[in-house]
């Protein structure tokens, strides 16, 4: 990935860029999809946060945090999802995002799921951090059936490991 990357707090003004990405060709199956309804509630209800990834000034992908903020320290990565599949703007958004997460609130475990069948988005949240914790049969209801959901999820003092990894005793 070449050039400035950053990652803000999306607003409603950031709609019609998250609706039009979640609904790419090849996401049907994949990314979940909200209505405008939908989204607008959760923007407004505290409980999630919403960010844009940009590369050079232009949205390239958003994330939502489910349970921002919880009593008991535990959110969820509801939603991922980037333009441009492949150019390394998912990884980015979600390092950020999680460094969002463990630093802005007092989170202890952040999860993510992802269908087990989707090996590229395993492969991203394995390289972020999240450590494989099983299958969940029929978990999530998604195109009209129940599909198994692989659940991942990364610790607190997962991610401060990240940061300051344990010297080598060589």
């Amino acid at each position: 990935m070449d050039g400035a990357f950053e990652v803000v707090r999306a607003g409603e003004d950031d709609l019609p860029f998250m609706m039009a990405t979640e609904r790419l060709a090849g996401y049907e199956a994949l990314v979940g999809r909200s209505s405008e309804t939908q989204h607008r509630a959760f923007l407004a209800d505290g409980r999630h946060a919403y960010f844009i990834g940009r590369a050079d000034g232009r949205p390239v992908g958003f994330a939502v945090v489910r349970d921002w903020g919880s009593v008991d320290g535990v959110s969820l990565v509801k939603r991922i999802a980037v333009t441009e599949p492949g150019q390394g703007h998912g990884s980015a958004l979600l390092c950020r995002v999680i460094d969002c997460v463990f630093t802005e609130t007092a989170c202890w475990r952040l999860a993510i799921g992802l269908f087990p069948e989707n090996t590229r988005a395993r492969r991203t949240y394995e390289r972020a951090g999240f450590l494989p914790e099983g299958i969940a049969r029929g978990a999530v209801f998604f195109g009209g059936e129940h599909r198994d959901e692989q659940v991942m999820a990364m610790l607190r003092p997962d991610w401060e490991g990240r940061l300051h990894p344990k010297p080598s005793r060589e």
